[in-house]
């Protein structure tokens, strides 16, 4: 891989979770959660790095044990309930740059608790960003046929997300538009000036569509824990 088209994988995975102690490395069908991100990001073949970050040295060792790279610990202002995402991924790439001189084109971010996708779904979103200059990013988004409702900022009362929600549609219907739903944490890749400049993702994008209800499943409590096992050890993962 060029240089000018270096990928790094970050992945973060702090040590205090409250909802789900020490969740980042509990086990999950005979390996730790944080595994399945790593070997993911490793069997896509587009990441010449996957780092973790952590303030956990327990969870630098599991990550490291699984291939991922651990240069640095995550100073504890980044590691709170408080702390944005898109801070914690400035901090690990200027950090990497700067100690190891290496220059990033492309930041694959993924998520530790959300283990149901697929190696290709990484591959195609680093794919699509090499591919096509005018893209600032590229992720996972599950599409979804059912109609939705929120609040007017105005008037506090329940709107269609949609106007067109209102005349029920089979979903076959050609005037009907699909809602897609952001799945950063489970495959997403961004050109690093928008990382550096504090988003995840930019404006122009692109979505890579999928239809897999385990994308669906993000791991925060016990319950969520049990179901992800049981889905995996009945259907195991996207291919």
């Amino acid at each position: 891989m060029s240089e000018a088209h270096r990928v790094v994988a970050i992945i973060m995975a702090r040590g205090g979770s409250k909802g789900l102690p020490g969740k980042n490395i509990r086990p999950l069908a005979g390996k730790p959660l944080l595994a399945y991100s790593i070997e993911a990001a490793l069997a896509s073949g587009v990441c010449d790095d996957v780092v973790v970050s952590t303030d956990s040295e327990k969870i630098a060792a599991v990550a490291r044990e699984h291939g991922a790279w651990v240069p640095f610990m995550r100073p504890p202002e980044l590691a709170t309930d408080e702390a944005r995402n898109e801070a914690v991924l400035v901090h690990a790439l200027e950090e990497l740059e700067r100690v190891h001189g290496r220059v990033y084109d492309i930041v694959v971010y993924l998520q530790p608790t959300d283990l149901f996708r697929s190696p290709a779904w990484i591959r195609q979103a680093v794919e699509l960003l090499r591919s096509r200059p005018d893209l600032e990013s590229a992720f996972s988004a599950y599409a979804t046929p059912k109609n939705y409702w929120t609040t007017d900022p105005d008037t506090g009362e329940w709107v269609r997300v949609l106007p067109e929600m209102a005349q029920y549609m089979t979903r076959q219907n050609p005037l009907r538009r699909l809602l897609y739903r952001e799945d950063t944490g489970v495959a997403c890749a961004s050109r690093a000036e928008i990382v550096r400049s504090g988003r995840r993702i930019g404006d122009k994008v692109e979505l890579i569509i999928n239809e897999d209800l385990r994308t669906m499943i993000d791991i925060h409590d016990e319950f969520d824990l049990w179901l992800a096992e049981a889905v995996l050890q009945r259907w195991g993962l996207p291919e």
